[in-house]
């Protein structure tokens, strides 16, 4: 095993503190502070460890420091050679709001096995374990992928949940959603967490999809990729200098359809904690002298695991 132990351990603490480090800013309307100071503490914690890694999915560009950009090196240079993505906060307005669903956000993987992922957008399609990958497809109409769906399921359509943003760009697949009568699960932000909801029954949703982020698209794929899920993406350039970086960053074919596979390859690990509690973990708990923080860890060689970490108060 090329990722170790140790740094498995080494990302629950890193995302664990980056969440404790939001809570003073819960409910106070100032996402910004809110997101330096878990991204302070994550370049902080990642520079420490004994990794030569290097971030492939970011927060921006050079120019927009102090956000952990693209292209950043971090760690100390003494270790393997890793891809890093990072989503100090996923949910940024959660947080300012004291919403459900805020989360502090890490995924790593051997060197040149997260695809580069531009700041676009992405379209995405995301199932459970359950159904047979490849199945349903991001060019069928949500007809046939619903229809598909409650066949394999052997579901009624009034039996089926989606998951999408909760966008004007989405009004054509809702407005067809509802015209199937399909149950809808709106979210506000937060696609990471929204597509994790397909992993597991308890959450009771069916299916992801819709335009999100492209970044977050690249994050979820690592999780779900342990656990056996289905996702494919196909980024969306709207300007010319969208499509030059995306070139610039080896992406030769704008229009592919990316199966989970294509975007994460060989070893790798995803790590999340929460900050507000929501359907997936709960959030930071300051409890006495300590705070207590739930952790996601899957590794797609030793699987799925939920961690609950104290930290005392200095």
């Amino acid at each position: 095993m090329k990722l170790s132990q140790e740094l498995l351990n080494n990302l629950i603490e890193i995302t664990s503190n980056s969440a404790i480090a939001c809570y003073p800013y819960i409910g106070k309307n100032e996402k910004i502070l809110a997101d330096k100071a878990a991204t302070d503490v994550m370049r902080d914690q990642l520079n420490k460890l004994d990794i030569n890694g290097k971030v492939v999915i970011g927060e921006g560009e050079l120019d927009e420091a102090p956000m952990l950009y693209i292209g950043e090196i971090l760690g100390n240079g003494n270790g393997p050679e890793i891809d890093i993505a990072v989503d100090p906060v996923e949910g940024t307005n959660f947080v300012a709001k004291n919403l459900p669903g805020s989360m502090s956000v890490l995924a790593v993987a051997e060197k040149d096995c997260l695809i580069n992922a531009p700041e676009t957008y992405m379209y995405k399609i995301v199932t459970g374990n359950h159904i047979p990958r490849g199945s349903l497809d991001i060019d069928f109409t949500v007809e046939k992928n619903i229809n598909i769906y409650s066949e394999i399921s052997k579901k009624k359509n009034s039996d089926i949940t989606v998951c999408i943003l909760d966008r004007p760009r989405h009004k054509e697949i809702i407005k067809e959603l509802k015209r199937l009568n399909v149950n809808i699960k709106f979210i506000t932000d937060g696609d990471v967490s929204g597509a994790l909801l397909v992993s597991d029954k308890k959450f009771n949703v069916d299916i992801f999809m819709g335009i999100g982020g492209g970044p977050e698209g690249v994050i979820v794929a690592a999780a779900l990729d342990s656990l056996n899920c289905n996702f494919q993406g196909r980024f969306l350039f709207k300007t010319a200098e969208d499509k030059n970086r995306a070139y610039k960053m080896g992406i030769k074919d704008l229009s592919k359809k990316y199966e989970i596979n294509e975007i994460v390859k060989g070893e790798s690990i995803f790590c999340a904690t929460g900050i507000t509690s929501g359907d997936l973990m709960n959030g930071v708990i300051k409890e006495n002298n300590k705070f207590i923080t739930e952790t996601i860890i899957t590794h797609n060689k030793s699987g799925l695991k939920l961690v609950k970490k104290e930290v005392s108060l200095t």
